[in-house]
C-alpha cells in the first residue's frame, strides 16, 4: 500500500467531510418538498471503488449502498458520466429501507481509472402506491407502497435516460415536486463526484485510494479498541417489543444475542418474531446494527470517520429469513422506523447487560402523521406528512434530549409560519409534554404537545404512533416512560374523540382541532439521586409536575416559588430507599424481560 503523509491523510479526511457538508447544503437549498428542504431527510455519504463507505452521516443508515449496483453493473462496465439509482429495499438487500427513498450513485474516475462513488438519497414526496405520501400504516404489501425500481441507470456517460425518468414521474401524484427533488438528489451527487475529483487531481489517484484505506483501519481499530475497553468476553442477549402490528395482533418483538470472545464479536438477531403482515418490517442490512454499536462505543473518539471500518470490526451478523428484520417478499416496509428503533433499543439494552448499565436509556419512536385530501373537480391532491418530536432516552451523563424528531443528523419539525401557509392548518399550541419521560437520576427528555386546527376542508387523517403498549424503558435504575402518546380530536368539547395509533382514513371536518401528544424516552439512574434543586428546575420549567416530583423523586415543593422543603425531601427519600435493577419498564424493575411479557410469549 502506498505510504501516506500524515498530514495528507488529515487534509483528505477534512475535505471529505467538507465535500459532504456541501453535498447537502446543495440538496437542502434547491429541493422542492417540504420533507426533504424543511425537515431535512436526505443523506449524503462517499464510498471507495469497492463499495466501502469512507465518509458518512453518523447515524445508523446501510454502508451497503453500492454492491446491489455492482450486481448489474460491474466496475469494469462503468464509464465517467454514469449515475445509478434504486429504492428497492428488497432488490437493494436494505441499503434502502422503504420505498420512499431515492438512492443516486455517481462513479467517480481519475485518468480513466475507477476510484470512488459519491451517493445522495432522498426521501420522496409521493411515488405513487394505495394512498397520497406512499407510506399508510393500512398497506399490505409492497405494491401499495409504490413504484420500486432495481438499481438502473438514469445516465449513461452523461446522457440521459429521459424515458426512464418520465415513466417513474408518471406513478407520482406530486410530479412536479419529485422532479423538482430528483434534480436536487443528482446535483448533490454530481457535486459530490466533482470534490472527488478534484482531490484525486490534488492528491494523486495512489495517496487517495491508500488513504481511504487507512481511514477504514482507523475506524477498525478504534472500535476493536472500544469494545476490548468496554465490553468483557461474554454472550449479552436483549429482548425489546413493538406494541403491535394491527390492534388484534400479538405484539412482535426484536431479539438480539452479542457474543465477545477473544476479541471475535457476533450479532445474532435469528430470535427475532416473524414478519408481519402490516408495514413494520424492516429489511435490515447487516451493517446497520454495526453502525448502532460503533456509533456508540467510539462516540467520545471525534476523529474518527464513521465508516465501513466498523462493520471490518465484527465477524458477522445472523438474520433468520421471514423474521421482522430479514423479511420475504413483498412484505410492507413503509414504517420500518418502528423496528429499527427496536433494533437500536435491542443492542443498547444487552451492551447495558455488557456494560452494567453504562449506555443511555430507550428512546421512542418519533411519531408521523399524514392529513389527506382530494378534490375531484380538479384532480389535484394536498397532503401533509409531519414528523413531530419525541424526548430520547436519558444518558449516562447527562438528562436525555427534549423535544428532538430524530437524533444523527436527520430530521426537523415544520416550522409554524410554513405549516400555517403550506398545509391549511393553524397551529394553536406547541408545548413540552410535562411528565412523558422517564424519571431518573438523569430524566429521559420529553416530548411535545402540538394542537393542529384545521381551516382548509375536510381531510383524511393517519398516524404512525407508538410506545403506548411498550413505553421506552429506564436503564440502571432509571424508570421507563410512561404510556403518554395520545392523538385527540377536539378535546375538552362534547365533540372529544381519541384516535388510534397506526389508523388510517380518520376523518376531519374544517374547524377540528388536532392534539398530538408524543412521549418521552427512559431514565438514568435512580431517581431519589437527582439533586432537589435539579428536580425544582424542572417542574418550573414544565418538563416535571409537582405530583411527580413528590412521587417519584421524593422531592417535597412548597409556598409559592415552590422551594424545596429539605427536610420532608430527606424524610421522604429516607423513606423510599430499596433495590433497584438494571431496566425499568412498564411500573417495575426487571434484570431482563418482565415478566408479563415473558408470560405473553409463553402463550
Amino acid at each position: 500500500m502506498t505510504r501516506v503523509d500524515p498530514i495528507a491523510l488529515e487534509l483528505i479526511k477534512g475535505a471529505l467531510q467538507s465535500a459532504r457538508a456541501e453535498m447537502g447544503a446543495t440538496i437542502e437549498r434547491t429541493a422542492m418538498s417540504p420533507f426533504i428542504r424543511e425537515k431535512k431527510d436526505y443523506f449524503n455519504s462517499l464510498f471507495d471503488r469497492q463499495g466501502n463507505l469512507v465518509a458518512g452521516t453518523q447515524k445508523p443508515s446501510a454502508a451497503n449502498m453500492i454492491s446491489c449496483v455492482f450486481e448489474h453493473y460491474p466496475a469494469d462496465e462503468m464509464r465517467p458520466g454514469d449515475l445509478y439509482l434504486y429504492n428497492d429495499p428488497y432488490a437493494s438487500h436494505g441499503a434502502v429501507n422503504h420505498s420512499p427513498d431515492m438512492v443516486f450513485a455517481a462513479p467517480v474516475f481519475h485518468q480513466g481509472r475507477l476510484g470512488a462513488f459519491a451517493v445522495s438519497w432522498g426521501h420522496l414526496w409521493d411515488i405513487g402506491g394505495m394512498l397520497p405520501g406512499s407510506i399508510s400504516p393500512d398497506a399490505t404489501d409492497a405494491f401499495q407502497e409504490g413504484i420500486m425500481l432495481p438499481p438502473v441507470r438514469m445516465y449513461k456517460q452523461g446522457v440521459l435516460n429521459e424515458e426512464l425518468l418520465r415513466s417513474f414521474l408518471r406513478n407520482s401524484r406530486f410530479p412536479d415536486m419529485v422532479n423538482g427533488d430528483l434534480q436536487a438528489i443528482m446535483s448533490s451527487c454530481r457535486l459530490g463526484k466533482q470534490r472527488l475529483e478534484e482531490l484525486f487531481g490534488r492528491f494523486g489517484y495512489d495517496t487517495v485510494t491508500a488513504s481511504f484505506e487507512l481511514l477504514l483501519h482507523q475506524t477498525e481499530a478504534a472500535l476493536r479498541q472500544a469494545f476490548e475497553v468496554q465490553v468483557p468476553d461474554g454472550r449479552y442477549a436483549f429482548r425489546d417489543y413493538l406494541d403491535s402490528d394491527s390492534a388484534t395482533e400479538p405484539s412482535p418483538w426484536v431479539d438480539v444475542v452479542i457474543e465477545k470472545q477473544g476479541g471475535k464479536v457476533t450479532l445474532d438477531f435469528t430470535a427475532t418474531s416473524d414478519q408481519v403482515k402490516k408495514p413494520l418490517n424492516f429489511v435490515m442490512d447487516e451493517t446497520i446494527p454495526d453502525f448502532v454499536c460503533g456509533l456508540y462505543l467510539t462516540h467520545e473518539e471525534p476523529s474518527i470517520l464513521f465508516n465501513a471500518g466498523f462493520v471490518k470490526a465484527f465477524a458477522g451478523m445472523k438474520t433468520r429469513k421471514g423474521s421482522l428484520v430479514d423479511p420475504m417478499f413483498p412484505a410492507p416496509t413503509g414504517l420500518r422506523a418502528h423496528t429499527k428503533a427496536r433494533v437500536i433499543n435491542s443492542i443498547m439494552g444487552a451492551l447495558a447487560l455488557a456494560t452494567k448499565g453504562n449506555v443511555p436509556a430507550a428512546s421512542p419512536v418519533y411519531v408521523v402523521t399524514m392529513l389527506r385530501s382530494h378534490d375531484a373537480k380538479s384532480g389535484t391532491y394536498t397532503l401533509c406528512i409531519e414528523g413531530h418530536a419525541v424526548g430520547h432516552g436519558a444518558r449516562p451523563f447527562a438528562d436525555g434530549i427534549d423535544a428532538v424528531y430524530s437524533l444523527g443528523g436527520g430530521g426537523r419539525n415544520y416550522p409554524v409560519e410554513f405549516a400555517e401557509i403550506e398545509f391549511g392548518m393553524r397551529v394553536e399550541a406547541y408545548a413540552i409534554h410535562t411528565d412523558s419521560g422517564g424519571p431518573g437520576r438523569w430524566r429521559g427528555g420529553c416530548g411535545i404537545v402540538r394542537d393542529m386546527r384545521i381551516t382548509d376542508g375536510d381531510a383524511l387523517f393517519a398516524n404512525r404512533v407508538e410506545n403506548l403498549k411498550f413505553p421506552a424503558w429506564g436503564v440502571n435504575g432509571g424508570h421507563g416512560a410512561p404510556p403518554s402518546t395520545r392523538i385527540v380530536v377536539n378535546p375538552g368539547t362534547p365533540e372529544e374523540r381519541e384516535i388510534k395509533p397506526m389508523t388510517d382514513g380518520n376523518r376531519l371536518k374544517a374547524g377540528d382541532l388536532l392534539r398530538i401528544m408524543t412521549p418521552g424516552g427512559g431514565g438514568w439512574g435512580n431517581p431519589l439521586h437527582r439533586e432537589p434543586e435539579r428536580v425544582r428546575d424542572d417542574v418550573l420549567n414544565g418538563y416535571v409536575s409537582r405530583a411527580s416530583a413528590l412521587e417519584h423523586y421524593a422531592v417535597a415543593l412548597e409556598g409559592p416559588n415552590l422551594d424545596v422543603n429539605e427536610a420532608e425531601t430527606r424524610k421522604l427519600r429516607a423513606g423510599r430507599r430499596g433495590a433497584t435493577k438494571m431496566f425499568h419498564q412498564r411500573g417495575a424493575y426487571h434484570d431482563e424481560a418482565p415478566p408479563d411479557i415473558v408470560d405473553q410469549e409463553k402463550t
